[in-house]
């Protein structure tokens, strides 16, 4: 009788049969480590935070376009107007912010600590003169505006967020390089009596969302200059009195706060609603378009409760997409403000990083329930041009900060064009040897080298290219 395969090599066969899948499991296992470490390498490039930031807030924007349509024709055609309406007036106001942002991205760091003055005096002449009488206008009840003529109203205080970035930014760099932030007085003067007083002149209209905004910039920058546990626990609590009073004695902000996780539309029609336009969407939605909330069972839907809309024709998966570029964005500005040299730079970064992540939470949250209703849009995402403008200068910051690191610069210096420095190579050949490169490619005609003419292989690389214009420029 011939020999089994297992009595050949000593081993039973069922030994064999146990080692193929050990050994595919190792494989498999290899393999999400050899990914999960090329990921930690790409994350931790020097131009990640660069295009985290630039791709992060060009998609929010033009997704935010997409359901600033949808969800605001019903709306536009209650109001006998056109079912682009609001659509052509934030398309518009993208563009301008798309030049805001760009020139933003290409200040110098010194022009944007020389702005932040001239921006803070602006925002606060523009926030008095919204309560003069004839000038300023109210809006869902709060006196936060000024009509420009036509449909175009500005909000002031929406200004006053980026003003108190960049002044706050400015005003704790200085003081740090002048050693001063040890002294618990130099922490809070001017920049808490300066921040109260935006707090102030937002408050006289009303604007309780937006103050929440200002205060949790200022703890931001706070945070970030390194203020005792005291201090900042002290100044913690007198905000938290400060808006305990304002809560308490406002009927509609008493009923904000029920509606927070209630089930009752006769009180919470507004808050009820969006989880209803949540809850209908499922997991892909009901298709772009085709929501029903809109049709004037939900208040607001293309400005405060938008990601209400995006959850009903997107589903589960667009609002996590939404969701995930918030978090990026997040990310790469942490990590911006924690790379840098530069004190000024980590404290911007970390201001408008703080203004858009809290505003993202404090919106996304009241449209979960999990919050009371502030009034404050969804940053990049939500209409409202007032609210567009600064956010994407502040982007733009972000930008700045992101490509002047070291590591990003010389990154990015190393993705120029090749074409100009490949021509560039072939006519310093053709100098040297007094004959014209061909035009398509840039190479010299044959027989032009004596060393490549006899037979030496031609190599067309990048370091080739470097060394002959190299040597040539020494030549000549």
């Amino acid at each position: 009788m011939p020999a089994s395969p297992g009595s050949r090599t000593g081993r039973p066969p069922a030994q064999r049969t146990v080692k193929r899948p050990a050994a595919a499991r190792a494989g498999r296992a290899g393999t999400v480590r050899n990914l999960v470490i090329r990921a930690r390498k790409a994350w931790d490039r020097p131009l990640t935070a660069y295009y985290l930031i630039l791709g992060g807030s060009l998609l929010i924007t033009v997704l935010g376009l997409v359901m600033v349509y949808s969800a605001s024709q019903i709306t536009a055609l209650q109001m006998a107007l056109p079912g682009s309406y609001f659509f052509r007036k934030q398309l518009l106001a993208a563009v301008i912010g798309a030049g805001l942002m760009v020139a933003a991205s290409r200040m110098p760091v010194k022009l944007h600590r020389a702005l932040a003055y001239p921006i803070l005096a602006g925002a606060v002449f523009l926030m008095a003169l919204v309560q003069v009488p004839g000038i300023g206008m109210s809006v869902n009840g709060n006196q936060n505006w000024i009509s420009l003529g036509g449909s175009f109203q500005i909000q002031p205080s929406e200004i006053g967020k980026l003003a108190l970035v960049l002044w706050g930014a400015d005003l704790i760099a200085r003081k740090q390089e002048r050693r001063l932030l040890t002294q618990w007085k130099h922490m809070l003067v001017p920049l808490v009596p300066v921040a109260f007083m935006l707090l102030g002149l937002i408050m006289l209209g009303g604007d309780m969302g937006t103050a929440i905004i200002l205060t949790a910039i200022l703890f931001g920058l706070l945070w970030l200059a390194g203020a005792p546990t005291r201090l900042f626990v002290g100044v913690l609590s007198m905000a938290a009195v400060i808006g305990a009073i304002l809560i308490k004695t406002s009927p509609n902000r008493l009923d904000r706060f029920a509606c927070v996780g209630s089930s009752d539309a006769s009180r919470c029609w507004q808050a009820v609603h969006g989880i209803y336009a949540l809850a209908s969407g499922g997991i892909f939605g009901s298709g772009l378009g085709a929501s029903v909330e809109k049709w004037g069972q939900l208040p607001e839907a293309h400005t405060d409760f938008i990601f209400a809309v995006t959850g009903e024709e997107l589903g589960l998966a667009g609002t996590l997409s939404v969701l995930a570029l918030f978090a990026a964005l997040g990310y790469a500005g942490i990590r911006v403000a924690g790379r840098t040299e530069d004190p000024f730079v980590r404290y911007a970064a970390g201001g408008v990083t703080t203004w858009i992540t809290a505003q993202a939470v404090i919106n996304i949250g009241a449209v979960l329930g999990l919050l009371p209703i502030a009034g404050v849009p969804l940053p990049l995402f939500s209409y409202g041009g007032s609210a567009l403008l600064p956010t994407m200068f502040a982007i733009g910051l972000l930008i700045a900060f992101a490509r002047d690191e070291p590591a990003a610069r010389a990154a990015l210096a190393m993705r120029q064009p090749r074409f100009g420095r490949k021509r560039a190579g072939g006519l310093a050949s053709g100098r040297r040897t007094g004959r014209k490169p061909d035009r398509r490619t840039g190479r010299k005609p044959e027989g032009a080298s004596g060393r490549e003419s006899g037979g030496e292989p031609r190599r067309w690389n990048t370091m080739r290219r470097r060394a002959s214009a190299a040597r040539s420029s020494g030549e000549r």
